[in-house]
């Protein structure tokens, strides 16, 4: 508990608590106060207290002030936490998913992002620099505009479980009962869906292991999609090597898909095992091989992972550049509830996270890759980052679309979360499914109502 006179905040300042290691077991007050021109944020830490004042001029109503608010009540919580601990952090008071976006706004407020990032929210010179170079690589592909759809279909199935996995995702074979009457509910709702499309900037389909499916299903499901094909990038989350074949690979190029995923996690056949995943770096470079020639592939590589060293991680880096994907994805490992490892791990070292990330960062932009788009999670090791690396030219949009919010997301399937965008993102409306396939199932009619009523929206 975090004792505040801003309740609705609490959950918020705990946010960044979890940020440092050891700070959970420290007695916090916050006490919040304001005048016309000033915010005063007093935290007292086992006793000791900090005060930070902010000048605030010319609020632009309520819903503004509020959340200058949350920033400078969390700054302060920030600021004192890192001077009673003698730590900083690399993203410093910083914790939500997109900082991206964060430096968009600043930039169309004030021309420039790096003096906030530095000076107020407290993030590094380096990050600082990594959000710079983010934002010069999605130049030409970045674009504001309301009518801009993304169309995506999820499908919630996998031959097995990795250990570190989160996702509402099932063992296909213990699925199996459901899966047929998944692809036909997911069919008519994607049929459904089609009139909500606008200017089309991308197709995704995502899982969970798409390729799971069998030939038949696959088929039917892009079937339904062609109607909604204009020629855009079309990705397929075709993820694990042991459920990728000459035939699904002909089924996916037939049909107008133009990128694939094809995700290692790590090079490591002792790791691949520990981790459930039921097959060997050999399988996987193999079936690369197989779609190379045909597809723009992207390749995931997580930092962190239970028993790899730096040594072991920098071999994976410098595999998949050998391999040379057109986009390369570092993930850092995030221990998340509902996840294997949340159940053995609370939270990893973050200083060989920290060097892996920093390897992988510098050996990709010396290999040609340059990276376009960023996220972070909640509990990820060394309160890091997930960065996608690209070649030139070869930047997924869908994934800077969706990561900057500046395109409405038709989503079909269980766990979507369709999304209409306003004035460029600064307003946005969701409508969720259930993550559960079963309750999705019986919903279905009432997840259509709720679609229809989101993009009846003005």
């Amino acid at each position: 508990m975090i004792d505040t006179n801003l309740e609705y905040l609490e959950s918020e300042l705990r946010e960044v608590v979890n940020l440092f290691d050891g700070a959970d077991v420290i007695k916090i007050r916050h006490r919040f106060s304001e005048n016309d021109t000033k915010f005063v944020n007093t935290i007292t830490l086992d006793g000791k207290v900090y005060a930070y004042g902010n000048l605030v001029k010319n609020i632009n109503g309520e819903i503004e002030r509020k959340r200058l608010v949350k920033r400078y009540a969390k700054l302060s919580l920030y600021k004192g936490l890192s001077k009673h601990l003698g730590k900083e952090l690399p993203w410093g008071a910083l914790t939500g998913i997109r900082p991206t976006k964060l430096a968009y706004q600043q930039i169309e407020k004030q021309g420039d992002f790096t003096e906030f990032f530095i000076d107020t929210m407290k993030v590094s010179p380096e990050k600082t620099a990594l959000t710079k170079a983010i934002i010069d690589t999605q130049k030409g592909i970045y674009e504001k505009n309301d009518a801009n759809t993304d169309f995506f279909v999820f499908i919630p199935f996998c031959p097995s479980r990795c250990k570190y996995c989160s996702f509402i995702s099932a063992d296909i074979k213990s699925a199996q009962k459901h899966v047929d009457t998944y692809v036909d509910t997911l069919i008519d709702e994607i049929n459904f869906s089609k009139k909500f499309v606008k200017n089309l900037r991308s197709i995704y389909i995502g899982g969970g292991t798409p390729v799971a499916l069998s030939d038949e299903q696959l088929e039917k499901v892009l079937c339904a999609i062609d109607s909604v094909n204009t020629g855009v990038e079309y990705t397929v989350e075709a993820g694990r090597p042991d459920r990728i074949t000459e035939s699904n690979l002909k089924i996916l190029k037939k049909h107008g898909v133009t990128r694939i995923c094809i995700n290692p996690q790590t090079f490591s056949n002792v790791t691949l095992e520990k981790l459930g995943r039921h097959h060997t770096a050999e399988q996987l470079i193999e079936k690369y091989n197989l779609a190379k020639n045909d597809f723009s592939i992207n390749m995931d590589l997580i930092a962190g992972l239970e028993g790899e060293t730096f040594e072991d991680f920098k071999a994976n880096i410098d595999k998949a550049i050998e391999l040379s994907p057109d986009n390369i994805t570092v993930h850092t490992l995030c221990i998340k509830r509902g996840s294997y490892l949340a159940e053995t791990e609370s939270r990893l070292s973050g200083e060989v996270v920290s060097q892996m990330v920093d390897y992988a960062a510098e050996a990709l932009k010396n290999a040609g890759y340059a990276p376009y788009y960023m996220y972070r999670q909640k509990y990820m090791a060394g309160n890091l980052e997930n960065v996608g690396y690209t070649k030139p030219n070869k930047a997924c949009v869908y994934n800077i679309d969706i990561m900057e919010e500046i395109a409405c997301n038709v989503a079909c399937g269980a766990n979507a979360i369709s999304k209409k965008v306003f004035n460029g993102g600064e307003r946005i409306e969701r409508a969720a499914s259930p993550k559960d396939v079963v309750t999705y199932l019986n919903k279905i009619e009432e997840i259509k109502r709720k679609k229809e009523q989101l993009f009846s929206l003005e």
